[in-house]
């Protein structure tokens, strides 16, 4: 695996494969790497020439400056884990290698940034569509991967996408789950054991909503299961709403494509999971 640390090497690099019109794909990090984030290097490895994986813990999405500061940061081991599945490209980027100084950044994304993640964590959406429009000029991917489980995430890079009419494939690929159904996150590690297990409910709840998602209306749906984790050990709930898979929009019966999610606190660490409802 090649290691690139400045836009320039990079660049340079991958001239010939633009040239060429190879398929690059791009799984794009903070590190901390994860089986989730490996299961993202086979999907590109399958469906691209060159696969090219950055490692950048991005200051501008972090609201919280103590929440940066304690973000987990094991380059050893994820460059090890990349090697393991056979990624061609690590970029690894300093803070300054991605951000000139008085940089200003704004996209208006249809109030997708304002509710339930962007409602918990303001301008939290900004940094990210900022930080991965930077990535995609630099490294022109033909696709980038990334996982269901920042379902929101998602829907805000593919708006960005759309409206700057930027020529890539948006890959949304399955969240990779422990045994017990807890969505693998970089932010597990923070867990206790004691908490580890409280975690498990947020996924229980999540399934108990696809399992009366036939029979119940989402508001009895919604109704129970916030009843479910407000009494459940060592949950402090944030959100759990149903919404279009599209808008976000609170949903209401006879919706067809409907997703729900939920964000809570376990212990000091929070946490983010959500499912489709079909």
């Amino acid at each position: 695996m090649l290691v690139f640390r400045t836009r320039a090497d990079l660049s340079a690099f991958l001239s010939k494969f633009h040239l060429s019109d190879a398929c690059i794909g791009f799984v794009p990090t903070m590190g901390a790497l994860h089986q989730g984030h490996l299961s993202l290097v086979q999907r590109a490895k399958s469906e691209s020439d060159l696969v090219v994986c950055s490692i950048f813990v991005n200051p501008t999405q972090f609201n919280d400056p103590k929440d940066l500061k304690k973000y987990p940061r094991t380059i050893g081991h994820d460059i090890a884990l990349l090697e393991q599945v056979n990624c061609d490209v690590l970029f690894l980027p300093e803070v300054a290698e991605v951000y000139h100084s008085n940089e200003s950044w704004f996209i208006d994304l249809n109030g997708l940034d304002q509710v339930l993640e962007g409602k918990m964590r303001p301008e939290h959406y900004q940094g990210v569509t900022q930080v991965v429009k930077i990535l995609f000029d630099i490294i022109r991917p033909t696709k980038a991967f990334f996982g269901q489980k920042d379902y929101q995430q998602c829907l805000v890079i593919q708006r960005m996408v759309d409206q700057l009419g930027m020529k890539v494939g948006v890959i949304v690929c399955p969240t990779v789950r422990e045994a017990d159904g807890l969505a693998m996150s970089s932010r597990n590690i923070h867990l206790s054991e004691i908490e580890r297990k409280n975690a498990t409910a947020l996924y229980k709840a999540l399934r108990r909503a696809q399992n009366e998602f036939p029979s119940q209306s989402i508001e009895q749906i919604t109704t129970d299961v916030t009843n479910y984790l407000k009494t459940s050990p060592g949950i402090e709930l944030e959100y759990f709403q149903i919404c279009d898979c599209d808008t976000l929009a609170i949903a209401s019966s006879g919706q067809a494509k409907l997703v729900a999610l939920v964000a809570a606190r376990v212990g000091k660490t929070r946490l983010i999971d959500n499912v489709l409802l079909e």
